[in-house]
């Protein structure tokens, strides 16, 4: 008898040990696109911006489409309405209607400046690459954000010319969605610090709803971008992802 209840113990043992592996780095960044990239996309988005000299909100309609396509019309308020932006590949225009009526095209270096006097650049807004392709992983611990369990995940460039050369993930176990995220500079040099304060679930895919941004190198609160809504796989003209629609 308990030569069996032995051998039982060991089966469940090693059952259980199987299934609560660590995995890999390569892995956890397989699950973290799974949700978070996007093939075509619509959002409506907030971004809440806590300055030194107060607090301002613009809201913006969004179109995405793989890593190279993007566009963005700002809505609300009336002195950011009908700003535009434009992606396409590494180059970006910016469109102001008054009083210049005017396309200004941004790129290089510049494309990690402040949108808006937010705590995002250019490059976090428009942002829609896999981790896969930009970063090697590894997993290094665990810890607690929120009351959820995280892997630690340690992300380090595969490319010279990234802007944020290492990367430190706190990942959701279940859900494969970071909780909380801090950027450096190759030099080690702390950039950006993020934080997950609300996700939904949208076609069986865990999403930012409510994220807390903060540019370590501005003396503000930080910037809250919120996702009011979101539609993927939408059907969106290729029209939209021209320098003609920045003027319509």
């Amino acid at each position: 008898m308990k030569k069996i209840l032995a051998v039982t113990v060991f089966f469940i043992t090693f059952t259980i040990t199987g299934f609560a592996q660590v995995p890999s780095g390569s892995d956890v960044m397989k699950e973290i696109d799974k949700n978070l990239v996007l093939d075509k996309a619509i959002s409506y988005t907030t971004m809440i911006i806590h300055g030194r000299t107060g607090t301002r909100s613009i809201k913006s309609k969004n179109w995405i489409e793989g890593k190279d396509k993007a566009f963005v019309e700002y809505t609300e308020p009336a002195r950011e309405k009908g700003k535009k932006m434009l992606k396409l590949g590494d180059q970006l225009w910016n469109y102001f209607p008054e009083p210049i009526d005017r396309i200004i095209t941004i790129s290089g270096h510049l494309l990690r400046q402040s949108v808006m006097g937010s705590d995002l650049s250019y490059e976090d807004i428009t942002e829609n690459r896999k981790l896969m392709d930009m970063y090697n992983a590894k997993v290094t611990g665990s810890e607690k954000i929120n009351d959820r369990n995280c892997y630690v995940v340690e992300l380090t460039g595969k490319l010279e010319d990234i802007t944020y050369y290492n990367r430190k993930l706190w990942v959701d176990k279940e859900r494969w969605i970071p909780l909380k995220e801090e950027r450096y500079a190759k030099s080690g040099k702390p950039l950006k610090r993020s934080e997950m304060l609300e996700v939904f679930s949208v076609e069986n895919r865990w999403y930012p709803k409510r994220m807390l941004h903060h540019d370590l190198m501005q003396n503000g609160e930080g910037t809250e971008y919120i996702i009011e809504s979101i539609i993927l796989h939408a059907s969106i003209s290729e029209s939209q992802f021209t320098k003609a629609a920045l003027k319509k």
